[in-house]
């Protein structure tokens, strides 16, 4: 197999690195995510109520193949925007998985015919869960 073949080449983790499930905790928009209060009302911006149930239907009408979850917004983006709590990302984001090198692995491994990748995403304890199994196990 040439480098060019390997789905892992450009990755600093190799496939080992991401097998099996992973749960990343507390990564979720949920309803307890941070908003911005005004110092001056003590109340929260319009901008920046939102329920799950709206979040979720967002992250779902993000027209792309790769699924898409629900991430909180920072404060800062909120408050220098004025946009919603929370924003769309693909399921292994970043923000979610916390390094880039796991985002580079679990993107590989997706786009990879050798690899299923599962993901849940529990919208109430703000969890997500990443599975990934060899193609050939699955």
């Amino acid at each position: 197999m040439t480098s060019e073949d390997d789905p892992f080449h450009d990755c600093e983790l190799d496939p080992e690195a991401i097998l099996g499930t992973h749960t990343f905790e507390d990564v979720l928009f949920t309803d307890e995510t941070e908003t911005p209060v005004n110092v001056l009302t003590g109340e929260t911006p319009a901008h920046s109520h939102a329920s799950v149930e709206e979040a979720k239907e967002f992250a779902a009408s993000i027209d792309t193949e790769t699924p898409q979850i629900a991430l909180p917004a920072s404060v800062e983006a909120q408050i220098e925007t004025q946009s919603k709590p929370y924003t769309a990302a693909a399921f292994f984001h970043v923000k979610a998985t916390g390094s880039l090198e796991r985002h580079r692995a679990y993107h590989a491994a997706y786009e990879a015919d050798a690899f299923a990748v599962d993901f849940e995403a529990d919208y109430e304890s703000g969890d997500l869960t990443i599975t990934v199994e060899r193609a050939d196990e699955s």
